[in-house]
């Protein structure tokens, strides 16, 4: 039996210890060499790091960096990513939550760790002195299943980063389905898009780590360039993809399958944000015989929570969210705490089963959202609370409405903004559409085709009642992003002000 997802990791090495593990632009490493590196790595964080607690680790997407992520783990300690280009007080924040003293990093980021409250581990030193040190294996043979893997942060609702700790037994039960789902297998080459502070990350590495799939590092500079990232998902022969929806309609909204078709991408996953239909058709177009999969589920759940398989034929108004992940039980909820069971109607999206995080590092939030279930009252049963709402559609499917603290009400109704994106994005004219809500008016803004206001709005009375229809129409060339590649609503709200 595997109670940790080390045990999956040696296994996989024993099993194709010359086969490339990971690879970045400038180097790679197999399994065998892996391994080797994470353990003496790990007897030198050993003597800075307590078990059981955080290793942070700030050094840029690299094999290097994922070599400290399990060092960190063989050492009965836990990773989380800092990224350098956060500014000191969100990382001075990150520090006070996981209490740490000490941070792994580049040494080209001195300067930025001096403005931190924390003393820096320079990486080259770490190896010189590994050289010296004698791995034992004391502190691994005492992990439990329980133990935390990872803590990635998010910033929540209130504006202060919250750490999301996530354990071996929810890495391994959620990893486990996945690959074996989607057929991932030691053959496929898997392109790592998300930053290795975003989720996503997890199903690319330990995806990786379970089946022996290479696993490449896509430098991020790259998506601003598709010729670049196609010639890299076709040099490093790529079958699979598991990305953001704003790095995939990079590609199709600016015409990047004219220059190159990836011949060997066969499973093309995605999530964070609603696929807009039109950029999956461009998907669908240039690659008909790939396995395309909605994704769904936020960081608390470790990865997603559900999944549908797109089926050949016409997409669709509305991609639905799916169905549940194995050992996942998803459960809607409404405003009395009922479940929502009929089709059509809206109720909050819970969570419950071995995904759902440990819950919040040093958080008081923790127990806001994993709660009991209010819907069982005869034993216990934690879940997570999303804060989306969600509902049933006629095909017995799950469809994601939108967020429950972001559900506008203007007019005297209740409006998601997302029905409206989906109406305006309809438009020949347009590929994508983002609203907005401020100074009681809606605002859309949308790449595409400059267009006329009253034709946007000629079309949208075919569908949306008056006052779901926006007050102002404005063209962009390209959205703003979030590090982890969704829209930079904020950034949005922002232009309005100015």
């Amino acid at each position: 039996m595997k109670y940790t997802v080390l045990d999956y990791l040696e296994k996989t090495a024993e099993k194709l210890p010359q086969k490339t593990a990971f690879a970045d632009v400038q180097s790679s490493v197999n399994w065998s060499d892996f391994v080797s590196k994470s353990k003496s790595l790990s007897a030198v964080i050993s003597k800075y790091f307590e078990t059981g607690n955080a290793v942070p680790v700030m050094i840029d997407k690299s094999v290097r960096t994922l070599e400290y992520f399990f060092a960190a783990l063989y050492s009965g300690c836990f990773y989380s990513y800092f990224d350098a280009t956060f500014p000191d007080s969100r990382l001075n924040s990150m520090i006070e939550t996981l209490g740490v003293k000490y941070i792994i990093c580049d040494r080209r980021f001195e300067k930025k760790v001096s403005a931190l409250n924390v003393t820096p581990l320079f990486f080259d030193e770490l190896e010189k002195l590994s050289e010296t040190q004698t791995y034992s294996d004391e502190r691994r043979l005492n992990i439990i299943d329980t133990d935390a893997v990872y803590a990635n942060f998010t910033s929540g609702s209130t504006g202060t980063p919250k750490a999301v700790v996530v354990s071996h037994r929810s890495v391994i039960d959620f990893i486990s389905c996945f690959t074996e789902i989607f057929g991932i297998t030691e053959k496929d080459n898997i392109a790592n898009q998300a930053p290795l502070d975003f989720d996503v990350s997890v199903k690319d590495i330990f995806s990786g780590v379970f089946t022996g799939a290479a696993v490449h590092l896509v430098p991020k500079m790259f998506f601003s360039f598709p010729t670049k990232l196609l010639d890299y998902l076709e040099e490093r022969e790529i079958t699979t993809i598991i990305w953001a929806v704003s790095a995939m309609c990079i590609l199709s909204t600016l015409n990047g399958f004219d220059y190159k078709v990836p011949s060997k991408l066969n499973k093309i996953m995605f999530s964070g944000e609603v696929m807009p239909c039109k950029q999956l058709e461009i998907w669908r177009k240039f690659i008909p015989h790939a396995q395309y999969v909605n994704l769904y589920g936020p960081t608390e759940i470790t990865c997603n929570c559900s999944y549908y398989i797109i089926p050949e034929g016409n997409l669709p108004d509305s991609i639905p969210i799916g169905i549940p992940f194995p050992n996942e039980r998803i459960i809607l909820i409404d405003e009395n705490n009922s479940p929502v069971t009929q089709k059509g109607v809206e109720g909050e999206l819970c969570v419950s089963g071995t995904c759902v995080a440990i819950g919040y590092y040093n958080s008081s939030k923790t127990a806001e959202v994993f709660v009991q279930n209010p819907c069982q009252n005869v034993r216990y049963e934690r879940i997570y609370k999303t804060g989306d709402l969600a509902k049933y559609g006629e095909d017995g499917l799950l469809y994601y409405v939108g967020r429950k603290d972001t559900q506008i009400k203007h007019m005297g109704h209740r409006i998601e903004l997302g029905e409206i994106e989906g109406a305006v994005s309809r438009h020949e004219k347009i590929t994508r559409c983002c609203c907005v809500f401020s100074d009681n008016k809606i605002t859309a803004f949308y790449t595409g085709s400059e267009t006329d206001k009253k034709e946007i709005v000629s079309m949208l009375r075919i569908t949306l009642p008056s006052y779901m229809i926006p007050s102002d129409f404005i063209f962009i060339k390209e959205f703003p992003l979030t590090k982890n590649g969704k829209i930079d609503k904020k950034l949005l709200l922002e232009t309005l002000n100015v």
